[in-house]
């Protein structure tokens, strides 16, 4: 449904024209220099093929907890360099964070071994979000 406006920008008057995509319709206010005109005809709305949702990814290990390594940014993990039980250096690569199109190396913070891995490739994380567990 188009609807009419009429705005004022620096002192000058526009006459704007626009469409309404979804929602509930408000009840058109008349103004008083506005004359009604005919509304244009309307293109048909098609809609796109919904593709299926893909397949959730197997379940983490375990549910993180306190002392597990956080992921600094919100982003999707791309892989796993690591398997619980590995141990790891400081500095070692454990992950593989997509944020923001770059990839990040997530590394361990301290030498140890893997308890428990929190995340899947493919999982979407928050900032704050548990990662890995080092012992």
């Amino acid at each position: 449904m188009l609807r009419k406006f009429k705005i004022s920008v620096d002192g000058k008057e526009y006459l704007v024209e626009m469409e309404e995509i979804g929602g509930t319709p408000a009840p058109a206010a008349q103004l008083p220099s506005a004359q009604p005109q005919p509304s244009a005809p309307q293109a048909p709305v098609v809609e796109a093929p919904v593709e299926p949702a893909p397949a959730p990814a197997a379940a983490p290990s375990a549910p993180a907890g306190a002392d597990a390594l956080s992921a600094p940014m919100p982003g999707t993990i791309l892989k796993v360099l690591v398997n619980v039980g590995d141990t790891v250096s400081e500095n070692q690569p454990l992950m593989i964070l997509e944020a923001m199109k770059m990839e990040n190396e997530i590394v361990a913070s301290s030498a140890g071994t893997v308890s428990a891995i929190h995340v899947t490739p493919g999982q979407t994380v928050n900032p704050g979000d548990g990662l890995i567990t080092i012992n």
